[in-house]
């Protein structure tokens, strides 16, 4: 039974020891645990199970205790971690794209990240006739799911960056975890892009540099749990438990109770570290 998790951090912390090409860091940032996964070789990257790139772990554990001053460090290590991440890109113009259904509260992260970036896109002309500042153009977009638009994903954010022509996307969505305690207090970057749905076994076409043609840094709080995956974390080996978790608990996603106040965090957070990485 494979493990089902989004996280590069929780992959790596299933193996003991050193991994042949996996380097993997740990710091802190203003009280804030900041760890980073590297995958470096194919060899890395099939015992991770993740393609190969950057992966930053940004565990916030007190994300929902709706502290004013722990949510401004939370954006503050988003924020400096992407800036970072960003650094030797081309930046010239951004595009972020909320992945999720804006109906369905533990996927809704992405569309409610979008309402709350800075977009500067439309603006940009106008600056440049007489504004005494530089402003990087910014676009946003939330293109729904395939249930509801009957387009593919992937099909639409395509379209937009032939049009658009970004020279960087970023994209948000909701993600699945291992561990319940990282749910709503963990967000991950990474350079590799992403394939929404994955974590809860919906996959749709990927969104990386290879399907847009521009580079593709993917941002996302794990919002759920599969059953089973909890299940067999918390058992581990047993063989009867584990076939009958395996025959009935297929399918079954969990998520917190307290998932609105949830995403409504996670979403300032992430739109609050976007804008800071962009704007300043």
């Amino acid at each position: 039974m494979k493990i089902r998790t989004d996280l590069a951090l929780e992959c790596r912390e299933m193996f003991a020891g050193e991994i042949s090409g996996v380097e993997s860091t740990s710091h802190d940032s203003d009280g804030i645990t900041v760890t980073h996964v590297n995958i470096k070789t194919p060899e890395g990257e099939a015992r991770i199970g993740k393609p190969i790139g950057s992966y930053i772990t940004i565990e916030i554990d007190n994300m929902l205790c709706q502290d004013d001053e722990i949510e401004e460090r939370g954006e503050n290590a988003v924020g400096n971690e992407l800036k970072k991440l960003i650094k030797d890109k081309n930046t010239d113009s951004v595009l972020i794209v909320g992945l999720g259904n804006q109906y369905i509260t533990p996927d809704s992260i992405g569309p409610k990240t979008v309402g709350k970036v800075t977009v500067t896109r439309h603006i940009t002309s106008e600056a440049k006739l007489g504004f005494d500042f530089d402003i990087r153009p910014v676009s946003a977009v939330a293109p729904g799911v395939l249930g509801i638009t009957g387009i593919e994903t992937g099909e639409i954010v395509k379209g937009v960056v032939e049009h658009v022509k970004p020279t960087l996307v970023i994209a948000v969505d909701a993600l699945a975890a291992r561990k319940i305690s990282r749910l709503g207090t963990t967000v991950q970057i990474s350079d590799t892009g992403i394939s929404p749905g994955s974590g809860v076994g919906n996959n749709r076409k990927e969104l990386t540099e290879k399907t847009l043609g521009v580079p593709v840094i993917a941002i996302g709080v794990p919002m759920v749990v599969d059953a089973t995956t909890l299940a067999m974390d918390i058992i581990g080996e047993h063989k009867q438990i584990k076939n009958e978790l395996i025959e009935n608990g297929r399918g079954m996603i969990l998520t917190p109770n307290d998932v609105d106040a949830i995403s409504n965090t996670a979403s300032d957070i992430i739109s609050g570290g976007i804008n800071m990485a962009l704007h300043s």
